[in-house]
């Protein structure tokens, strides 16, 4: 690559350089991953499988993730770029490797966009409830969606440190509440502090761990999102590896912690894998005063924003390079000329995905149906890409000349899961609506080819450019 310079950088054409600190980059990773709204509806569905080896899954499913990061790190530490995975991918596997890791993510941050938002939606009416508001009211849904959406989409071209910060904040007071009432749940509960039935792992099997898996590693997607941020981190070559890894490890064990308090709290309940809103009960059950609940519910609501704003910035900052390379338009390739932000890329795809919603939600879809239905279709993406990214990395190393002996064991973690997690959700064939989800996405992808074999044909020379965009050329300097 040739590393040019502008002395007289052109305003507005470029992102904002330095612009984040270590810090707000790992809140752009937390906030993709939304542990908060995971820890409250994850772990019911992973004990319907896994039993008291549930804890065991999200262990499991932490070491996954981990590989996948550390083969990640290897491109961000020596690679800086708003294209995130779509020019690590480049680094290995060429131009087709970086389009269909380009396509996969953006079909990843759309539908955990779109997703999340009917999830903030449905805890939202949640809180209302809780204070005596209740609302039974389609068109009411349909316009807090939009309304959410729009200020999800306001604070992504407003800025990408603002958002970060806005991310940060509503993730702390969430994760802050939810961690509070599971303390309170392990020592003053009716259920034991050491739960031998889950240290013995009684009853489990390794299929149903295995199972068990498949849900817990859907939580950690989008925690890489931070290396879209290449251009707009202080010193991105350490910031951007530490967020990854800190961020994976970090929630791992927020993971672990949180399945085994609920677990053993839940004992005296019943049976968990049955409940709906376990943590809601587990409030009651402890005797949380009535002003709790709502509070609570208000925490997860945050949490869903905040996954909202975080993929929104990534799709952006992917289309953002894809129109400046000429894969897509090269209208999408220009930023705001105040605020540097990628605002045309985001004001195209932000408001389909807030539409999608609010589609959803006028059809009379449950709000939780909209976010395991579109969460879905983007869970998919994100898995793709990051196996594509996985078998690019030691081939980016060899070229590179970088001998690194645990790079191999952690691309075979890497493919093998993400490669389990997606035979597990397709093998039986699902019934309606995840066949439809899983057909959604197939044609996506098939359409997304169709453009890329276009583009081989008709202009060849727009093929060998993609992915290979960095931060350091003019217009971008």
């Amino acid at each position: 690559m040739t590393q040019t310079t502008a002395p007289h950088p052109q305003h507005g054409h470029g992102l904002r350089r330095g612009a984040m600190s270590g810090g707000e980059v790992v809140a752009q990773a937390i906030a993709n991953i939304a542990p908060s709204a995971v820890i409250a509806f994850s772990v019911a569905g992973i004990f319907a499988s896994a039993g008291n080896a549930s804890w065991l899954s999200f262990t499991l499913a932490t070491v996954v993730i981990l590989a996948v990061g550390y083969c990640i790190s290897q491109f961000a530490k020596r690679r800086a770029s708003a294209g995130s995975l779509y020019n690590y991918a480049a680094q290995g596997l060429g131009p087709l490797g970086a389009y269909v890791t380009g396509i996969t993510l953006i079909i990843g941050c759309f539908g955990i966009a779109s997703g999340s938002l009917a999830g903030a939606v449905y805890h939202f009416n949640a809180f209302l409830a809780g204070i005596g508001l209740t609302i039974h009211n389609t068109l009411w849904n349909v316009v807090l969606a939009v309304v959410i959406g729009g200020l999800a989409t306001l604070f992504t071209v407003w800025g990408i440190r603002m958002s970060a910060r806005i991310s940060l904040i509503l993730e702390i007071i969430s994760i802050t509440i939810i961690t509070a009432m599971l303390v309170i749940v392990l020592f003053a509960g009716d259920g034991p502090v050491f739960d031998s039935n889950q240290l013995t792992l009684d009853g489990a099997t390794p299929h149903g761990i295995a199972v068990g898996m498949v849900l817990a590693i859907l939580g950690f997607v989008g925690f890489s999102s931070s290396d879209a941020l290449g251009r707009e981190a202080r010193n991105p070559f350490k910031a951007i590896p530490r967020a990854i890894m800190w961020s994976a490890a970090g929630v791992g064990l927020l993971y672990i912690f949180a399945s085994y308090t609920q677990v053993a709290g839940y004992r005296a309940l019943g049976d968990l894998g049955t409940s709906g809103n376990p943590l809601d009960e587990l409030a009651v059950a402890v005797g949380m005063p009535g002003w709790f609940r709502p509070v609570l519910s208000l925490g997860v609501t945050a949490s869903f924003f905040a996954v909202v704003v975080a993929p929104i910035n990534v799709i952006g900052r992917i289309v953002f390079v894809m129109g400046k390379e000429g894969v897509l338009p090269a209208s999408l390739g220009r930023t705001h000329r105040t605020q540097q932000t990628p605002h045309r890329a985001i004001l195209t795809v932000a408001p389909i995905a807030v539409a999608l919603t609010a589609l959803l939600f006028a059809l009379g879809m449950d709000g939780m149906e909209i976010v395991v239905n579109v969460d879905t279709y983007g869970t998919y993406g994100y898995m793709v890409a990051y196996a594509v990214v996985a078998l690019a990395a030691p081939i980016f190393l060899r070229r590179e000349r970088v001998r690194i002996p645990l790079i191999w064991p952690c691309v075979i973690v890497s493919v093998v899961g993400m490669a389990y997690v997606f035979y597990v959700n397709v093998v039986p064939w699902p019934a309606w609506p995840l066949n439809f989800v899983v057909l959604a996405f197939l044609v996506t992808v098939a359409v997304a080819l169709v453009w890329y074999g276009y583009l081989r044909t008709a202009r060849p020379s727009v093929v060998q450019t993609i992915g290979t965009t960095e931060t350091d050329f003019a217009e971008m300097a």
